[in-house]
């Protein structure tokens, strides 16, 4: 009905989510657009690939996976003729609108997810937190993946470059889209440089509470280092051995003499802050 060219439908059929683009056919246009949704309960980003063929009098969309916003548009359609009167390229307009608008509520799961991550690296950083942390990282890499190439897509509509298929009264309202897009990615940037700084907090925790363990075991290594060494004196069994062997309380002489070290040690370190 349509003599779509046989690349642009195989290109719909990919299994692939293919990046967002825009071929000129000449008679129509084909457009390659991603919705995104943000699952926070898996911390997943979810794509789903809509093509677009926009033509003089018609726009056809095909997704193989299901997508709430074309179908809710479907239906909006359906239930009023108000999208449908303005032409097909108002009609293609309200599609992309309705992926773009997407965009801003996964931002939002996302930067609220960082906080969480955030608080909770602050309170205890468990090594169960890394995992949550280098996925959110990559979520964001993967999300401006696929903005920056849909931002593109959309600039060139806006601009006037297919004015045999997309009116003047219409570019103004892919500008729109395109602000959108832009506002994303900038709020996005922000997004990307707190994931770094999750990653670096979740770190710096990290050695952190290392540092202090090993203060920890250094201050008891060097309060049983002298005590040690005494112990090892007086355990050599030689036959001689001053104020050890010849005395009665030899034994109790050397434990008083490791309670005072021990606890001479103990007050130095706590004057110096150590512990």
């Amino acid at each position: 009905m349509f003599a779509f060219h046989p690349l642009a439908i195989d290109d719909c059929y990919n299994e692939r989510v293919d990046t967002p683009k825009i071929d000129d056919y000449g008679a129509y246009l084909f457009i390659v657009a991603q919705s995104v949704g943000y699952a926070s309960r898996t911390e997943r980003l979810q794509l789903a690939e809509v093509d677009v063929f926009l033509g003089p009098n018609y726009v056809v969309s095909v997704r193989v996976k299901p997508v709430a916003a074309v179908d809710e548009l479907y239906a909006r359609a359906r239930e009023s003729s108000h999208l449908m009167a303005r032409g097909a390229d108002f009609l293609a307009h309200t599609i992309l609108d309705s992926l773009v608008d997407l965009l801003l509520p996964a931002v939002e799961e996302m930067d609220e997810q960082i906080d969480e991550l955030e608080q909770r690296i602050l309170d205890r950083p468990d090594k169960s937190l890394l995992p949550d942390v280098l996925l959110l990282k990559r979520n964001t890499l993967r999300l401006r993946r696929s903005i920056l190439p849909q931002r593109d897509m959309v600039n060139r509509l806006s601009r006037g470059e297919f004015g045999a298929l997309i009116g003047r009264d219409a570019l103004i309202f892919y500008r729109d889209v395109y602000d959108h897009i832009v506002r994303v990615e900038e709020m996005l940037e922000g997004l990307r440089d707190l994931a770094d700084g999750a990653l670096s907090s979740y770190l710096s925790a990290v050695n952190n509470r290392m540092n202090e363990v090993m203060k920890v075991l250094s201050v008891v290594a060097v309060i049983f280092l002298p005590l040690t060494l005494i112990a090892s004196i007086y355990g050599t069994n030689l036959e001689y051995s001053p104020f050890g062997l010849d005395l009665k309380a030899g034994f109790f002489l050397m434990l008083a003499v490791m309670l005072v070290i021990a606890g001479g040690l103990v007050l130095y370190f706590r004057r110096r802050g150590w512990f």
